[in-house]
C-alpha cells in the first residue's frame, strides 16, 4: 500500500468512473450515440462497482473504510491530490487459466477499481494514515479542532 499525495487533478468532481448506461446504444461508451460524452468506465475498471467504501465521521477524524477482499497493501494506493481529493485506487488481477482448466463459474470480479472522494475544509490530508487487515482498508483523515468562538467579558457600566 502507498500513501501518494499528487498536486495535479483531471477531474476533481469525478466521485466514481461507473456509468450504469456503458454498453447501451444511448450510454456514453464508445458505440453510443453521444460519444461526445465523456467515457465513464470501460471493461477493465467493472471492479470500480465492487470496491464498497463507507465513509464516517467522529469528533477526531474521517474515517474510510473500503473492502478489499484478496488483494495485498501492495495492490493499493492511497493518494491525495490537489491537496483534498483523497483516491483509492488498485487492482485485482485475474487468475491464471490453464489449458486443461473447465470453468463452471466465474464470479468474483477483476479488474482495476478507482473511488474518489473529497474531502471537506476541516480535514488534514498531510496526517492521513492507512493500514489493511482482513480485506479492509481503513483510511483515517483527522481533522482540525474545531475553533471556538473569542468570547470577552464586557463590564457593564453604569
Amino acid at each position: 500500500m502507498s500513501l501518494i499525495r499528487r498536486s495535479n487533478v483531471f477531474d476533481p468532481f469525478s466521485l466514481d468512473l461507473w456509468d450504469p448506461f456503458d454498453g447501451f446504444p444511448f450510454g456514453s461508451g464508445s458505440g453510443s450515440i453521444f460519444p461526445s460524452f465523456p467515457r465513464g468506465a470501460s471493461s477493465e475498471t467493472a471492479a470500480v462497482a465492487g470496491a464498497r467504501i463507507d465513509w464516517k465521521e467522529t469528533p477526531e477524524a474521517h474515517v474510510f473504510k473500503a473492502d478489499v477482499p484478496g488483494l495485498k497493501k501492495e495492490e493499493v494506493k492511497v493518494e491525495v491530490e490537489d491537496g483534498n481529493i483523497l483516491q483509492i485506487s488498485g487492482e485485482r488481477n485475474k487468475e491464471q487459466e490453464e489449458k486443461t482448466d473447465q470453468w463452471h463459474r466465474v464470479e468474483r470480479s477483476s479488474g482495476k477499481f478507482l473511488r474518489r472522494f473529497r474531502l471537506p475544509d476541516n480535514a488534514k490530508p498531510e496526517q492521513i494514515k492507512a493500514s489493511m487487515e482482513n480485506g479492509v482498508l481503513t483510511v483515517t483523515v483527522p481533522k482540525e479542532e474545531a475553533k471556538k468562538p473569542d468570547v470577552k467579558s464586557i463590564q457593564i457600566s453604569g
